[in-house]
């Protein structure tokens, strides 16, 4: 956790230039998310320690309940646009230290944020298959979280997103009986310039972005 932590903080200026390229952001802002991000697997780096059972009294006298904490299995990220970096180490980071392995959806707006991570996760040493990035469309976005709410080996479902979609997703889980992380409601304005196309924009889309040169 502390190399992907170092790998970012190394790249900061590097992410910083392609979350403001990718999503817009002040590059100076975008600095602080890179900041924000990484202070999620400091934090979650020290948690490692703690992540041992509970002894609980138990009703009778003189008994007691040893409890165990264990690694889920594979546990299924989707995360939003409007902050690509911190969402992705916030569940990403939570996921790798209680042990488990991951597949993150990130927005189809923000893939090359989660992509560079991605190369930096590796970078740090971790095993392949341990972080797993599944970029799509926006029309295709729908099947992948199908995918992860049908499929019985994804064991957990972390979502930040609008409250109508969560609820769907959240229903859809209980078929399976995957436990999820849900944070929903929040909103997320954009700035649209003289340039860009309305029509688009009034629907939340977002128009062509520049090309972008690799950063990292």
């Amino acid at each position: 956790m502390r190399k992907w932590s170092d790998e970012i903080k190394a790249h900061r200026d590097d992410l910083a230039a392609i979350c403001t390229l990718e999503l817009g952001k002040p590059f100076t802002e975008s600095l602080g998310a890179v900041d924000y991000g990484t202070s999620f697997l400091d934090w979650f780096e020290t948690e490692i320690e703690h992540t041992y059972g509970d002894t609980i009294p138990a009703a009778r006298p003189g008994n007691k309940i040893i409890t165990i904490r264990e690694p889920q299995g594979v546990v299924a990220a989707i995360t939003p646009w409007n902050s690509p970096i911190a969402m992705i180490t916030r569940k990403v980071g939570a996921a790798i230290a209680a042990g488990n392995t991951v597949v993150c959806k990130p927005a189809p707006e923000t893939p090359l944020c989660a992509i560079a991570l991605a190369k930096l996760f590796e970078r740090a040493g971790y095993e392949p298959g341990v972080l797993n990035i599944v970029t799509c469309s926006p029309e295709g976005t729908p099947a992948i979280g199908k995918a992860f709410t049908e499929d019985k080996l994804v064991r957990h479902l972390s979502f930040t997103g609008s409250t109508p979609v969560g609820k769907m997703l959240a229903s859809e889980c209980g078929k399976t009986l995957k436990r999820i992380s849900m944070e929903l409601g929040g909103n997320a304005p954009f700035i649209v310039f003289e340039d860009a196309d309305i029509e688009k924009a009034v629907q939340g889309e977002q128009t062509t972005p520049r090309a972008i040169p690799p950063l990292i």
